[in-house]
């Protein structure tokens, strides 16, 4: 039996200018740009985890979940946003989906933008140079293979 695992996925929406919008509602548009949240979604704490990761990697600083954590509930607060999703396990979830589109590098235990570049670096060099060419030329090859079956 095949399984459709799917060897990575990513998702990407166009959005409005982002013109007058505080700094968590730019990370917010990034997220929903990105697949990473789903427009109209109120479990929103993965905008919070990547905020919280990119600030601290603007000065070098990689940070333990612990620390994300407690970012992440400043940051909340901050914003007088509920406390929803915070629990250590929903936070490692999110990590981990940063990670999977590879905004997020560990380090032991220690999470930081990947190799502590900016995150329009990181989007061109990982997203739109890696993953973005490697995705369209497999759908080329699905459609090449129901046009031309076996490469005849």
């Amino acid at each position: 039996m095949v399984k459709d695992v799917a060897l990575s996925e990513i998702t990407l929406r166009k959005y409005e200018k982002p013109y007058g919008v505080d700094r968590r509602e730019l990370i917010r548009k990034i997220c929903l740009s990105l697949g990473l949240l789903q427009p109209g979604d109120g479990r929103d704490v993965i905008v919070d985890v990547l905020m919280a990761i990119e600030e601290a990697s603007k000065v070098k600083k990689s940070l333990n979940s612990e620390e994300i954590k407690k970012k992440v509930e400043e940051i909340r607060k901050q914003y007088n946003l509920e406390m929803k999703g915070v629990a250590e396990s929903n936070l490692r979830r999110q990590i981990k989906r940063l990670r999977d589109i590879m905004l997020v590098e560990k380090k032991e235990s220690l999470y930081n933008l990947t190799e502590f570049k900016t995150l329009d670096i990181i989007f061109e060099e990982k997203i739109e140079k890696f993953l973005i060419p490697q995705t369209v030329e497999r759908i080329k090859e699905y459609l090449n293979e129901i046009e031309h079956p076996g490469g005849k």
